[in-house]
């Protein structure tokens, strides 16, 4: 595999060694990181913020943009409350902390992100998503009633596959069940507007968490978790929570005030998505959906290939050194309809 070293921003074009190339890879879905407006807005707030804030969020001076925040996004995302950190794997872990303690058993999904995996405990590789829940479809009848903590991802975004929870009401017939999903590729794509999956997959028969990384589609350096009100007293009264630095509240406060360019974002990169489908709709070694930015291509030699035209895309073994390549092409909303034409214009040259 071929790395390169770069010492300037991503987005839509990068520059190696002197040669342009047109970039299909990273997280960036909504582009909001690259976005001239939200930088504009950004600067004004990081001027009006600083930098950074190191303070705990008990310290007796306290600024209202947090609360504002966590107001705002758990109300949008249908949830009683929310809790933001400095990042999306220190919100995994509060999250599964919060909930190991008062579950018997704990079932993880095949590719649950590393940060809601308890300590001690690994995810069920060797099966898939489906065979993983047929598997505790099965493992629920045969159990006496109990508490269960149920884990994995909204999405998986290496093998690009939308993850479907409804099945999770059935084993809550019986049992006390945990839900707990990590929205990191799921925020700004998959669910409710940009709010993520916890609306999708609320229900009173189901105590339902969701955590996740706001690095990525949202472009905010920030985690948070969402949850009920009693989850989150119970997340908000540890170290995790009071004694870490929180996220950048300049990018809160950017995100509150810009939420048309998400809008806007989001309506752009669903045009992209949708155009790059269809034109590679006839296309067997190219994997994907119509609606979400990820797509996977089967062809090794193509990675090179298509960066021989200009073209990086993402590739890497995965889940092991020695594992097999993933090689995925990764939409976002910076993109402009050219690019994507000019990408699936070679993916036709190369089958042909």
């Amino acid at each position: 595999m071929k790395k390169h070293n770069i010492n300037t921003g991503i987005g839509r074009l990068i520059e190696v060694e002197g040669k342009e190339y047109f970039y299909f890879s990273g997280t960036s879905y909504l582009g909001i990181a690259q976005n001239s407006d939200f930088l504009d807005v950004l600067a004004n707030n990081i001027f009006e913020y600083g930098s950074n804030f190191g303070q705990s969020r008990k310290n007796n001076i306290q600024l209202q943009v947090f609360d504002e925040f966590e107001e705002y996004f758990a109300q949008s995302a249908g949830a009683e409350g929310a809790a933001v950190f400095s990042s999306g794997y220190l919100a995994g872990i509060a999250a599964w902390k919060s909930l190991r303690e008062v579950s018997e058993e704990v079932w993880i999904g095949p590719d649950a992100h590393p940060s809601i995996i308890p300590d001690g405990l690994k995810a069920g590789i060797q099966l898939s998503f489906k065979q993983w829940k047929n598997h505790c479809l099965e493992l629920s009848e045969s159990l006496s009633p109990q508490s269960i903590l149920i884990i994995g991802n909204a999405v998986d975004a290496l093998h690009v596959e939308i993850h479907d929870y409804a099945w999770v009401q059935e084993i809550a017939k019986k049992h006390k069940v945990f839900l707990l999903i990590d929205d990191s590729h799921a925020f700004g794509i998959v669910g409710d507007g940009i709010f993520g999956t916890y609306s999708k997959w609320k229900h009173s028969s189901i105590h339902l968490t969701v955590s996740g990384s706001l690095g990525k589609g949202l472009g905010l350096p920030a985690g948070i978790v969402l949850s009920d009100q009693q989850q989150l007293e119970k997340i908000q009264s540890t170290p995790l929570f009071t004694g870490a630095s929180p996220g950048s509240p300049a990018h809160l406060q950017t995100f509150l005030e810009m939420q048309h360019t998400y809008e806007v974002a989001q309506e752009q990169l669903k045009e992209n998505i949708q155009y790059f489908y269809e034109r590679t709709a006839f296309l067997p070694q190219v994997v994907g959906y119509a609606d979400f930015p990820i797509f996977r291509y089967t062809k090794d030699l193509w990675v090179e290939q298509l960066e021989k035209s200009g073209i990086i895309t993402s590739s890497f073994p995965y889940p092991h050194s020695h594992s097999p390549k993933v090689n995925r092409i990764v939409l976002s909303a910076f993109h402009e309809k050219e690019d994507i034409q000019f990408l699936a214009d070679i993916l036709d040259n190369l089958v042909s």
